[in-house]
C-alpha cells in the first residue's frame, strides 16, 4: 500500500471502479459510500451527501428499494441530515431503513440495533423522548442478546 492519503486512495478506488464495472455496478456504490464517509467524518457534510445519494440511486435501481444495502445508503444519510440538523428528513430516511432491515434481517441483527440507537437519539434531539424510550429499549434487549 503507498502512502497516498485517504482521499487521493478513495477518490482512486473510485475512479477504477467506475471505469472498470460501470458507474451503476453496486461495487461502485460502496465506492462512493467510503468516499462519502471520509467527507463525513471530516465534517464536510455537503461534499457527503451528493456522494451518498448517488449510492442510494444506484442500489435502489440495481439491488431494489428493499435491499440491506439500499437500506445502508438510506441509514448514512439519516445519520448526516441528523448531523445537519435536517431532522424532519432524518426522521424519514430512518423509518424507512428500519422497515427494510425489519423484513430482510434477523430481528436481533445489530444493524437494526444501530438504527433503533440513531433513530431514538434524533427523536431525543426532536424533544420525543416518550417515542424514543422504547426503541431503546429494544436496542438494548438485541444487544444483550448479542452479548450472550
Amino acid at each position: 500500500m503507498s502512502n497516498q492519503d485517504p482521499l487521493s486512495y478513495l477518490t482512486r478506488a473510485l475512479a477504477i471502479r467506475e471505469r472498470v464495472l460501470g458507474p451503476d455496478h453496486p461495487d461502485t456504490s460502496h465506492s462512493l459510500n467510503n468516499l462519502a464517509a471520509l467527507y463525513d467524518n471530516q465534517g464536510k457534510y455537503e461534499q457527503a451527501e451528493p456522494l451518498y445519494q448517488r449510492a442510494l440511486a444506484i442500489r435502489e435501481r440495481v439491488l431494489g428499494a428493499e435491499h440491506p444495502d439500499t437500506a445502508l445508503s438510506l441509514y448514512w444519510l439519516a445519520f448526516i441530515y441528523s448531523r445537519k440538523g435536517e431532522y424532519e428528513q432524518s426522521e424519514k430516511f430512518y423509518v424507512r431503513t428500519l422497515k427494510i432491515y425489519e423484513k430482510a434481517l434477523p430481528p436481533d441483527h445489530p444493524y437494526i440495533a444501530g438504527a433503533l440507537e440513531n433513530y431514538a437519539s434524533l427523536l431525543r434531539k426532536m424533544n420525543r423522548t416518550t417515542e424514543a424510550e422504547p426503541l431503546e429499549e429494544r436496542a438494548r434487549v438485541i444487544r444483550a442478546k448479542r452479548s450472550t
